[in-house]
């Protein structure tokens, strides 16, 4: 196996994908190795869990409906509650954290009126009241990984990936056909674009164009290889809390989104009295050390000393994978 080429595409071709007819034979050429030696290194990657799939990650509420969710399930049941919530095509990711709440999962949906359905079903059939905390204003989210440590955030690429969610975008029926075709994944073929079009009877022209103008609509975040980051050695990750005076959301949240170690960072609505913080972000280290310093850093470099926190660490990954948005018609 060549280690420097999987290193390469594991930190190069996370963005920016090849919108191309032949992607793979442009990111071989530009790392100066045959066609079928990426496509072969990325299958082995992918069997091995450290990617999860190549293809499209979706910005957060841009189509369809999306939430976090939390809720407390009793510890001697916790494991059955988890595998109910995973059960639902409509979670894509489930983790245990050190919380009281200690079930913490993603719901996406075609709709409102369908996420409110899978709610609804999850807090009766867990018998637990299940805390909602949609997406209010984001100010980073890009769970890219930085394979060599030299890579760094400007402060216009956080400005051009922060906002507050706007009017979910209505794809064109080709656009979601090809959505839902695409979601788990491009095939790791020569021509992946051709290939997603024959299941589709849609063109290779007809996918790609479809592809461009949801980037452009800014329906995809980012084209490229998604990796597991417990896989790759980031086996501490923790979600950190702030409770933050409702008129500093913002400031604060674009301080911490430009940090070059956190990931995620998003304003959610509290849930009073039941939930007080406001301000989340998310940070993936090698330790839990490694994390709680940079917590520490947090706090010096955006001046939230003062302010009320928690850093809930994952325990368990009971599900990841990308979101569902649709069925391929019939």
């Amino acid at each position: 196996m060549n280690t420097l080429l999987e290193n390469r595409l594991l930190n190069d071709y996370q963005h920016d994908f090849p919108l191309l007819a032949a992607p793979f034979e442009a990111i071989a050429q530009e790392l100066g190795v045959s066609e079928s030696e990426v496509l072969h290194t990325l299958t082995l990657l992918q069997q091995q869990g450290v990617v999860s799939r190549v293809g499209a990650v979706f910005r957060p509420r841009s189509i369809g409906a999306s939430t976090l969710a939390a809720l407390a399930a009793p510890e001697e049941s916790l494991e059955e509650v988890a595998a109910m919530v995973s059960s639902y095509p409509e979670v894509n990711h489930n983790y245990q954290r050190e919380h009281h709440y200690n079930l913490w999962f993603v719901v996406t949906a075609p709709d409102e009126v369908a996420l409110q359905r899978v709610l609804k079903e999850i807090e009766a059939r867990s018998a637990c009241r299940v805390l909602v905390l949609p997406l209010v204003e984001d100010y980073h989210i890009d769970l890219g990984f930085d394979m060599t440590g030299n890579r760094r955030k400007s402060a216009s690429f956080v400005a051009a990936h922060a906002g507050s969610p706007r009017q979910p975008y209505l794809p064109s029926l080709d656009e979601s056909r090809v959505i839902a075709a695409i979601q788990s994944g491009l095939p790791l073929v020569a021509r992946p674009y051709a290939a997603a079009g024959a299941s589709l009877g849609l063109s290779e022209a007809a996918v790609t164009g479809c592809l461009q103008n949801l980037v452009r609509q800014g329906v995809i975040k980012r084209m490229g290889v998604v990796v597991r980051h417990h896989e790759l050695g980031y086996r501490a990750n923790a979600m950190v809390v702030w409770d933050v005076p409702d008129e500093e959301v913002s400031s604060l949240g674009h301080c911490l989104g430009k940090l070059e170690f956190v990931t995620l960072c998003y304003r959610r609505p509290r849930r009073l009295p039941a939930w007080r913080y406001n301000l989340f972000c998310m940070i993936h280290g090698h330790d839990r050390e490694e994390v709680l310093a940079r917590v520490e850093e947090m706090r010096q470099g955006c001046g939230l000393q003062h302010i009320a926190c928690e850093v809930l660490f994952s325990t368990r990954r009971f599900k990841q994978c990308g979101a569902r948005y649709g069925r391929v018609a019939a």
